[in-house]
């Protein structure tokens, strides 16, 4: 049994949810958010919040249920708050800025990496050695952290390379002489 499916999700002031057909659909003062609707879940949308219990008994429902319930309120999380990912950049002459929609990085290869930014994300770069990744949509957010932190991911004997803030590197070392 979902410990985290039973409690509804509250919809906040301001907040507005509709299913239609097949979609759950949040309107928040952040934009507008969607996500399809599992088969084996029934969703209810009333004035404490949206409810989400499986549609029948099998397995598959009770697997999906408290991940749905999730997923409905990182939907509205999204249009209240949004979401953000800070990336740390370590490393003799590694460096980031943000130029319109396209993030330029210099991560000690040869020729700059221009990283185009997709719709609905937001990059900032406070200093050189930060990156500021924000927008409504959590997985967006997330793919787009990933992405850019693909390009340089952290060694482990220097630590030089791109890491999440907060995400503690194991260091390793050197050769013994």
């Amino acid at each position: 049994m979902s410990r985290i499916g039973k409690k509804a999700v509250p919809v906040p002031a301001g907040v507005t949810a509709n299913i239609a057909g097949r979609e759950l659909s949040v309107k928040g003062p952040k934009g507008t958010l969607s996500m399809p609707l599992a088969d084996d879940i029934a969703y209810e949308v009333t004035d404490g919040g949206i409810s989400v219990q499986p549609a029948n008994d099998t397995k598959r429902a009770r697997a999906f249920w408290g991940m749905q319930r999730t997923l409905v309120q990182n939907l509205v999380t999204g249009v209240t708050e949004g979401f953000s990912k800070k990336l740390l950049i370590t490393g003799v002459g590694y460096r980031a800025a943000a130029q319109g929609k396209v993030l330029k990085l210099q991560l000690g290869y040869s020729h700059d990496v221009n990283f185009d930014i997709p719709e609905g994300i937001e990059v900032k770069t406070p200093d050189q050695t930060t990156v500021e990744i924000s927008g409504i949509d959590k997985q967006k957010v997330g793919q787009v952290a990933a992405e850019i932190r693909r390009w340089r991911k952290p060694e482990p004997y220097k630590g030089k390379g791109i890491k999440y803030d907060g995400e503690f590197i194991f260091r390793k070392e050197g050769k013994k002489k």
